[in-house]
């Protein structure tokens, strides 16, 4: 997102959950199966990396995909989140449990996606952002639109986004320095 506006900005500033489709937002949204009917999921380490930073920065993360896989079990492992919600078409229900257990107000709540299923969640919360390669429909419905794809950088430009808002981008890459 180039310069985001200050609307957008406002909304980063106030989240504290931070919530991620799976397919077309973690992933490029192709399917690969095997012949044997094993599938596989290629996920970006820049996008894994921002999801880090964004949760030492205090910011709560979770998944809620409506496909089940167990290479998303594994990659939220790795991740290290704990709030993973899988195999769930209704996500406004799934949302409403996370909440029940986070206990956060919609206004302190992130949602990336990228399909009709998704924008239910992302009209309701405080910041709702569709990828890059999202369909239109919902882009034309999201508070904003990353500029990288899924599965391209989409959920680090995201990540970072909320981190710039509430000020705790810099020290992040300072680190590195």
């Amino acid at each position: 997102m180039s310069g985001p506006d200050q609307q957008l900005l406002e909304r980063a500033r106030a989240i504290r959950l931070a919530i991620f489709d799976v397919d077309g937002v973690l992933t490029d949204g192709r399917l690969y199966f095997m012949p044997d009917g094993t599938e596989f999921k290629s996920f970006n380490t820049l996008d894994g990396h921002g999801i880090k930073m964004l949760m030492a920065s205090g910011v709560e993360v979770a998944i809620i995909s409506g496909r089940s896989s167990p290479l998303v079990e594994k990659r939220a492992a790795n991740l290290g989140i704990r709030h993973l919600i899988q195999g769930r078409e209704d996500k406004l229900n799934a949302l409403a449990e996370l909440r029940n257990v986070l206990d956060f107000e919609l206004e302190q709540i992130a949602f990336l996606g990228d399909d009709l299923p998704d924008l239910p969640v992302m009209r309701r919360v405080g910041l709702g952002i569709a990828v890059a390669s999202a369909d239109s429909f919902v882009r034309e419905h999201a508070h904003g639109i990353t500029e990288a794809s899924g599965g391209a950088g989409a959920a680090r430009e995201f990540c970072e986004l909320i981190m710039y808002a509430q000020g705790s981008l810099d020290n992040a890459r300072a680190a590195y320095l």
